[in-house]
């Protein structure tokens, strides 16, 4: 018999754990990474790991950035997590480790570092883990995964990635060296960055129009609010 858990499933589990309604423009991005993580858990190749966990929360907040209100974004992070049968502190956790260490480094050093040139002694468990990726023939890589080590790149150097002969030079480097296609993570990061933007011009349109609402409700009110008028005098 399959057991295997099914969007639909996800689905209903998510929207079983958080009970507030999800501000629309926000909840295509929500139901996208939800069902995104929800396909690579049921994958036979994928194996959870602390970057594709950086991917993951780096998505939601960028993407999450502004949502109102503002004490719902844990909720709703938890709820994907959990709703996908994974531990959203491991997350959290996981994903702030490897920022800690991307920080501590040089970015030339981090670069060599993902990309097996030199060994990451500040982490042993990542070092093992990148040494596991660039072995394995069958590793599940992931928009996330790409994500990913996009954000230890922005982490270390924010500027190297606005220089995009720089950060082209250092994904190749790190997919050779992982054994990843160069062509699939810099589509998936280019892909990312484009939605990234379109987020912000859709949020901005949203403000505009509510704050257009906001006038034309505020002029009603005006209008339809009783004003002093003088008395007339009897003569």
């Amino acid at each position: 018999m399959n057991n295997v858990r099914t969007v639909s499933d996800t689905k209903r589990t998510f929207y079983t754990l958080h009970t507030r309604p999800i501000n629309t423009i926000y909840r295509r991005v929500v139901e996208e990474l939800m069902v995104e993580m929800h396909l690579l858990s049921v994958n036979v190749d994928f194996s959870y790991d602390a970057i594709y966990a950086l991917g993951v929360v780096t998505t939601f907040d960028r993407f999450m950035e502004g949502y109102q209100p503002e004490q719902d974004q844990e909720s709703i992070f938890r709820a994907i997590c959990q709703a996908v049968e994974q531990d959203p502190h491991r997350y959290r956790q996981d994903a702030s480790r490897l920022q800690g260490i991307a920080a501590s480094l040089p970015t030339k050093d981090l670069i060599a570092g993902l990309s097996q040139a030199i060994s990451l002694d500040q982490d042993a468990d990542l070092q093992k883990h990148l040494q596991e990726i660039a072995a394995n023939s069958n590793f599940k890589y992931s928009r996330l995964f790409g994500v990913g080590l996009f954000a230890l790149l922005v982490q270390s150097d924010p500027q190297l990635i606005k220089d995009e002969k720089q950060r082209t030079e250092a994904l190749k480097a790190i997919a050779n060296g992982l054994h990843l296609s160069e062509d699939k993570l810099i589509k998936d990061l280019e892909l990312y960055s484009s939605n990234l933007e379109k987020m912000a011009q859709a949020l901005i349109v949203m403000a505009d129009i509510l704050s257009a609402d906001r006038k034309k409700r505020d002029q009603r009110q005006q209008q339809a609010s009783p004003t002093a008028t003088p008395s007339s005098s009897n003569e």
